[in-house]
């Protein structure tokens, strides 16, 4: 009961202290309301159940394989419909081969700008607004979001995902499900897992320990499952030597049992090749099911398709009927569940929030695009007569991701006519301007990047010819503002230092260049923070090296297509060092580090105060802080909280983020920031009780605008 007392009149003076000051207006994250089906699991499964045993086999089998590329069957006397699945995280991905398909769709800033905006709620809205769009397009099934972590600068995928840090992914990935299906969409959660690269994936064996997958690579998995996922879709390599659709141990064990889910698991694309292991794994449906495999040398495996040797198989005593009767109830029940046997999947009337989701799309950009440098303050750009030089290989070009991911889009601006709609006759383009070209203008704004696809991994270094472009210009002006495309980090090594502006501006979608132009005006004050750290060389990063000895980049689909090649593994042997938890541990200076993001403003972080110097396990820590916009210009600052562990058994990262939130300001408003810390947030996992452990011991909390700009500390004691 004293405990009890004491600890209540250390919050109480605590408050009171911190309502004291100044009596300033309190923010906080809101919690996460996850999804909850029209329909429960049980009464689904119930119901599920009962439709399974009024089918025949031959009606039982033909579900648990895909027909027609993107469709699961449907069950006429249960009035479920054929279900169309489409891709991807970043809009619809339109595919014109097939019958009424949607005129357009909107595309979306790629979900790697997304995660710069740091934004949860924006993530919410954003896939919203995609869900609309599946609906108008009776789109059952979204085969998204992609949420593999950036391990490597060079997957070809990165522009897909949410960056390298699982809190980070995990908290924009949870806000992303709830959003999408709130639209009666459902959403998917890929590459289920460990698909961290795109380079010859079907024949990569990713070789991890069980605390570095629990500690970095489930984290957004888990998140999304909390948040009420309906569906999840497997990888393509294998994970310590079997491929994880088929690995009872990844599917059954891990995603089920270990994580909880429940509903739909279904394969990638052309990832089964042995189609027992599959149906005993877990695996509910086989995807695509069918089709020409002239594309795919099957030299190892032959026919691998689940629904065309399912009958072998049972009757081979290989696979039982319930081992096929689970498949299709588990597909059924996702779809009761969803309520598909009552609503029709289309419904037009979302045709009327076109508009909406372009607004929505221009939020994100405006938000997501980092400004990562700007020296004497050269931007934003001032006057009305100031002459400005477009240049560069992608100033007229639509910037997009490749692949499944593509998304057409509409009413696209190029970053020259972003420039020209803002600035007007101020800006001359040449595609090689000469040097009095360069001269006479008074900036210069040079256009570089990479065109990033699944299929294949994207070299790190950009191209001789255009690091000697920015080279070659900077040196006949001093006023160059460089813009990168790109769907993750480049080298930006050789000119890093020679120009004045950096803006990171990703693939922004179809009216992000119209955000670009904003910002560099002033319009627009920037507020996106980088996701993921950028080295100053790929030989830091801790997943170099890993392409197979003797083997080389490539571009194209063929080499992923083939299944001759022998399985290379992948070994993840910095562990639970991922991005900037590696440089922080390893002391390497990165380039740009994680968190980092410039604004035309300036803020103060003060007044740090915990509610206790201890605390038990199961309680939580309060923290609060001052934040001030100390600036003159209206702005949103990103202030993020880390963790350090003093006294761990095992080797921890120096600092691992644990809370973030993306606060509005006022020009000279200050703000309460408030943040939670619980015993999950102290813990790791441990590989000898095979549970997460928070041991007691002293822990500092770190607050700070980047992984590296740490403004405020204080310590506090986790006690038994």
């Amino acid at each position: 009961m004293r405990r009890l007392f004491m600890l209540s009149l250390s919050l109480f003076l605590f408050f009171s202290c911190s309502n004291q000051n100044e009596n300033l207006r309190v923010v906080k994250n809101k919690a996460l309301v996850p999804f909850a089906p029209p329909v429960s699991y049980s009464e689904a499964q119930k119901k599920a159940d009962s439709i399974v045993m009024s089918m025949t086999i031959d009606e039982r089998i033909d579900m648990i394989g895909g027909h027609n590329m993107f469709f699961v069957q449907g069950v006429p006397k249960a009035n479920l419909p054929r279900l169309y699945l489409s891709d991807a995280t970043q809009g619809v991905h339109l595919r014109k081969d097939l019958d009424s398909q949607l005129e357009k769709s909107t595309a979306m800033p790629c979900p790697i700008t997304l995660t710069s905006t740091w934004n949860r709620d924006l993530a919410h809205i954003y896939a919203k607004s995609i869900g609309e769009e599946c609906r108008a397009g009776e789109i059952a099934v979204l085969l998204g979001p992609g949420m593999n972590i950036y391990r490597i600068a060079q997957n070809g995928r990165n522009f897909e995902y949410f960056g390298e840090d699982p809190y980070l992914a995990a908290r924009m990935i949870e806000n992303y499900v709830v959003g999408l299906q709130s639209t009666g969409t459902i959403a998917t959660l890929k590459h289920f897992m460990l698909n961290n690269t795109d380079f010859r994936r079907r024949t990569s064996n990713s070789v991890v320990s069980e605390r570095t997958m629990h500690e970095i690579y489930l984290p957004a998995f888990k998140a999304g499952i909390d948040a009420g996922a309906m569906a999840v879709m497997t990888s393509y390599n294998q994970i310590n030597g079997e491929w994880a659709a088929e690995s009872k141990d990844i599917v059954s064990g891990i995603l089920r049992e270990k994580l909880g889910f429940k509903w739909l698991v279904m394969s990638d694309w052309w990832s089964v090749w042995h189609p027992e292991k599959a149906m005993k794994s877990g695996l509910d449906l086989d995807m695509p099911g069918e089709g020409d495999l002239n594309w795919i040398l099957l030299k190892k495996f032959g026919d691998s398709f689940v629904r065309s040797n399912a009958k072998r198989l049972l009757k081979e005593g290989k696979v039982s009927e319930d081992d096929i009767n689970r498949m299709a109830r588990n597909i059924i029940a996702t779809e009761l569940a969803m309520e598909l046997d009552k609503r029709p999947v289309k419904d037009n009337s979302y045709l009327a929030n076109y508009s909406q989701h372009e607004e929505v799309a221009l939020q994100a950009a405006r938000e997501g695009i980092v400004l990562l440098k700007n020296e004497g303050n050269i931007l934003p750009i001032k006057g009305t007569d100031i002459k400005i030089l477009a240049t560069g290989d992608f100033i007229k070009e639509r910037m997009s991701g490749g692949g499944s991911a593509d998304v057409e889009g509409y009413n696209w601006l190029s970053i020259l006519d972003g420039l020209r709609n803002r600035f007007g006759e101020q800006v001359v383009f040449s595609e090689n301007p000469t040097d009095d070209e360069i001269k006479q203008a008074d900036i210069v704004i040079l256009s570089v990047g990479t065109k990033d696809s699944e299929g294949w991994d994207k070299d790190f270094n950009l191209p001789d010819s255009m690091n000697q472009q920015v080279k070659s210009i900077a040196a006949l002006n001093k006023n160059v503002v460089v813009v990168v495309n790109s769907g993750g980090g480049v080298n930006m090594t050789e000119w890093n230092d020679l120009v004045p502006a950096i803006v990171y501006s990703w693939y922004p979608g179809q009216l992000g260049n119209k955000a670009l132009a904003e910002i560099l005006a002033g319009d627009v004050n920037p507020s996106g923070k980088l996701p993921i750290s950028i080295e100053k060389k790929f030989e830091d990063s801790p997943g170099y090296p890993y392409l197979p000895q003797g083997e080389d980049l490539y571009t194209g689909w063929d080499l992923d297509s083939r299944l001759d090649f022998p399985i290379y593994d992948i070994v993840y042997d910095e562990g639970v060092f991922v991005g900037y938890r590696w440089y922080d541990t390893k002391k390497i200076e990165t380039l740009y580090p994680f968190g980092f993001g410039l604004s035309y403003t300036n803020y103060n972080y003060s007044s740090l105060k915990l509610s206790a110097d201890n605390i038990k396990k199961g309680e939580t820590l309060k923290v609060q802080f001052v934040l001030e916009n100390s600036g003159n210009k209206a702005g949103l600052e990103i202030a993020q909280l880390y963790i350090h562990d003093q006294t761990a058994s095992v080797e921890r990262p120096v600092k691992e983020l644990k809370d973030f939130i993306k606060v509005p300001l006022e020009a000279g408003e200050k703000v309460l920031v408030e943040f939670e810390i619980d015993q999950q947030d102290l813990s790791f996992y441990s590989e000898e009780s095979s549970s997460w452990i928070a041991e007691p011991g002293k822990f500092d909390v770190l607050i700070g605008s980047s992984s590296k700009d740490i403004l405020l500390r204080a310590t506090f004691v986790l006690v038994e």
